[in-house]
């Protein structure tokens, strides 16, 4: 299986995802829990909440309209967490790319 790391699935958008594989248009991101609000394991900041929940909401807005655009582009995106066990994590992407390369 062929992909890049840390590359843009389109051009035109300055988004960049952990794993492209450009083939079966297979986009993975890696999201620590933390930045990008994890309901199971995200925590609430203590030091400046204010700007860290901001910022936080910042990110998951972007996620969610990054999940939009490249969809709209026929893209399948796979978001994964940073507590998921890995082997259950590379499944869920081998599953994808392979059900999308013909």
């Amino acid at each position: 299986m062929r992909y890049r790391v840390d590359a843009r699935p389109l051009p035109e958008l300055n988004r960049r995802a952990d794993l492209v594989f450009r083939g079966p248009q297979v986009a993975v991101f890696v999201d620590g829990c933390y930045w990008h609000g994890c309901p199971q394991h995200g925590t609430t900041p203590t030091t400046n909440a204010d700007y860290w929940l901001t910022k936080i909401g910042r990110n998951v807005a972007r996620d969610l309209d990054t999940n939009r655009q490249l969809e709209e582009a026929g893209w399948m995106v796979i978001r994964l967490w940073e507590h998921e066990i890995p082997v259950e994590a590379v499944s869920r992407v081998v599953d994808a790319v392979q059900g999308r390369t013909p």
